[in-house]
């Protein structure tokens, strides 16, 4: 995202909701990578969720990850 993503109006909101809920996180680092979570299944199951943020301080819904947590089915010995 670079510079561009700085100047975004939804990075601003998830700064200051970040903010307000007593998240301050520090300054090292690129700052230029962004994150994801991915809920992978055992053995040839793969993928069962992917979110990868679209800007800075993009959430995954909690929900969404129990869901996709609760499809893993153990694989078998």
């Amino acid at each position: 995202m670079m510079m561009s993503g700085f100047f975004r109006f939804g990075v601003w909101q998830n700064f200051f909701r970040a903010w307000r809920n007593g998240f301050s996180g520090n300054l090292e680092g690129e700052g230029f990578t962004l994150g994801g979570v991915y809920v992978i299944g055992a053995g040839r199951q793969g993928v069962i969720l992917e979110h990868r943020e679209k800007e800075f301080g993009d959430k995954v819904s909690l929900p969404s990850v129990l869901e996709a947590a609760e499809k893993i089915k153990p694989q078998a010995s």
